[in-house]
């Protein structure tokens, strides 16, 4: 076991953090006092690099099996560490530091395929996860000590390798008198419940199920790739949601299964977005009404966790949302009309930036690695028992 100590005055660290949403790498420079959950963080830096439209379309042909090929993946593997060694250097560049300040970079990498359960009649389609960015290519290129590859230690040992987030929102969110919920609204959705003074066997947490990737592609599809997104939910705004098929929607049996679970996009992608798109157009709604359908629906999914799998089991005082589906301000009032009865605030009044959080969490647990921590949570993957997550690449 590598055991590692952070020097007097903190470890410096830079997290990395590229989410199912295609939408770009994000990178925090951090401060990390102590060890374990009773690390303290500190974030000195964010910088986030967008995705090109070109490199979103082939990110998305690798991650479809239809347009797939190992030459197609080998060779973004590499690029995506390029990529990510570039953004982690301007980031400390940005931050007033120099590479020889840092003493570690930690990478979630790209995800391309995730499969938490096994194909029963196929023995060579075992439960399985795979990342890009190699880890190699980072260290290198930075001259930093890189961690990454976290999800497949977990998945050794019982676990879905999802959520890895918990390790993290436990440190930084966890609160002696109130229960809460860090929901976070990337490409897909996760959550994680923490009771009031929780330890780590007491939180649980999960995927809740599309997040801002349906909404993405459909803005996609139906502005023919002219706009990525939503800005702001001004588009769903504009719209009513059809309540018929966001119930038609919720009927996938994804929503009816217990924590644990994780998806991706392998459940709720492209091919799952055509199929709404094809419904939306049989009922000849209007475009306005097809994101508008779409954004409701990823706050039923939401609203649906909330209510049915996490209060009875957890009291919950606040809801805390970050990622790229806390700026818009459709879903967010969605959101807050499902569930009237909850206190739903941004992580950012916190004192955490709503987008940095995913990175920040990430440069925790390539410390915990460091520390030869366990720095999984089978609460929430359902794995065996604890264990340290991460592979380690010298510069």
């Amino acid at each position: 076991m590598l055991k590692w100590s952070s020097r007097m005055g903190g470890a410096l660290a830079v997290g990395l953090m590229s989410g199912t949403s295609l939408d770009g790498v994000d990178a925090a420079v951090v401060r990390i006092d102590g060890m374990g959950l009773k690390a303290k963080v500190q974030l000195l830096h964010y910088y986030t690099r967008p995705y090109d439209d070109r490199l979103r379309d082939r990110l998305k042909e690798i991650c479809d099996p239809a347009s797939s090929d190992v030459s197609r993946i080998a060779g973004m593997n590499v690029y995506m560490g390029e990529l990510f060694a570039s953004a982690a250097l301007e980031a400390i560049k940005e931050g007033g530091l120099r590479p020889e300040d840092i003493d570690f970079i930690s990478s979630h990498g790209q995800t391309v395929w995730h499969m938490p359960e096994a194909v029963p009649d196929d023995p060579f389609l075992a439960r399985s996860t795979l990342q890009i960015g190699d880890l190699s290519v980072i260290a290198k290129r930075t001259g930093i000590l890189t961690v990454g590859d976290f999800r497949p230690a977990d998945m050794a040992v019982g676990g879905q390798g999802a959520p890895l987030v918990p390790y993290g929102d436990l440190i930084l969110f966890r609160h002696a008198a109130k229960g809460r919920l860090l929901q976070n609204i990337g490409g897909i959705g996760n959550c994680t419940a923490v009771p009031a003074g929780a330890g780590p066997e007491e939180l649980f947490a999960f995927d809740t199920g599309p997040g801002n990737m349906i909404i993405d592609q459909a803005v996609h599809t139906l502005t023919e790739g002219r706009m990525s997104y939503d800005d702001g939910g001004a588009w769903a705004a504009l719209g009513k949601p059809d309540e018929a098929l966001v119930e038609e929607l919720m009927s996938h049996p994804y929503f009816r299964m217990a924590p644990p679970k994780s998806t991706g996009r392998e459940l709720f992608g492209a091919a799952y977005t055509a199929e709404f798109l094809a419904k939306a157009a049989e009922k000849q709604l209007e475009p306005a009404d097809i994101v508008a359908t779409a954004t409701a629906f990823t706050a039923h999914t939401i609203a649906n966790a909330v209510q049915k799998l996490v209060i009875p089991r957890c009291p919950i005082d606040e809801v805390l949302v970050s990622g790229g589906g806390a700026h818009n301000r459709a879903l967010m009032k969605m959101l807050a009309e499902l569930l009237p009865q909850q206190t739903i605030i941004n992580t950012g009044s916190l004192g955490l930036a709503d987008d940095a959080k995913e990175a920040v969490i990430f440069a925790l647990l390539g410390h915990g690695f460091l520390c030869g921590d366990a720095n999984n949570i089978p609460a929430a993957t359902g794995a065996e028992h604890p264990t340290v997550m991460g592979k380690l690449a010298l510069p």
